[in-house]
């Protein structure tokens, strides 16, 4: 298991809409792995293929570990290849980051209960019914791999004025 860089916009990546995994082989349980030691050394809830460069349906989510009491800290990573978002109920606004947004956040509304389906690392069916934080971060990667960021949910102004400070910020480092 390696931990992976986690690309930031403008990488294409981030933009492209993933693919579908036709075959489980070693190359996607490896991606699996890294994805979550990725996510936890971050540290973050969620990541999606295409943050570590890959336009491939895969999502690695757990928000337990985050947000656990420090003695009873347990990772359980949920991995799901090719998830799709079925059944949405509610809707709540909350304000979200992201690890491939640096220092942006913005308020989303999202369904508050969904409920996803997709497969594991041995091609099993899963099926989760989500709701409060999970259910967003499920959306969120999801969202991930449509090609769309934090940054997409935001105002024109808002995502203009962060977009002149990543321009700022590459002249000044060069």
């Amino acid at each position: 298991m390696a931990v992976r860089e986690i690309v930031v916009v403008p990488h294409g990546a981030l933009s492209q809409e993933a693919e579908e995994i036709e075959n489980i082989d070693d190359h996607v349980r490896n991606l699996a792995r890294d994805m979550v030691e990725t996510m936890y050394k971050a540290p973050g809830i969620g990541l999606a293929a295409n943050q570590v460069g890959e336009a491939i349906k895969l999502i690695v989510v757990d928000v337990d570990y985050a947000y656990g009491d420090p003695k009873e800290k347990k990772k359980n990573p949920i991995i799901i290849i090719n998830p799709e978002i079925g059944l949405c109920e509610g809707g709540d606004t909350f304000e979200e980051g992201c690890l491939s947004v640096p220092e942006f956040n913005v308020d989303i509304t999202r369904p508050s209960c969904i409920q996803l389906t997709g497969v594991d690392l041995d091609g099993n069916p899963l099926k989760i019914e989500a709701e409060g934080l999970l259910a967003r971060a499920l959306q969120h990667e999801v969202d991930h791999l449509r090609g769309t960021t934090i940054l997409d949910h935001a105002s024109v102004l808002k995502r203009n004025i962060y977009r002149r400070r990543l321009k700022k910020q590459a002249r000044k480092d060069r």
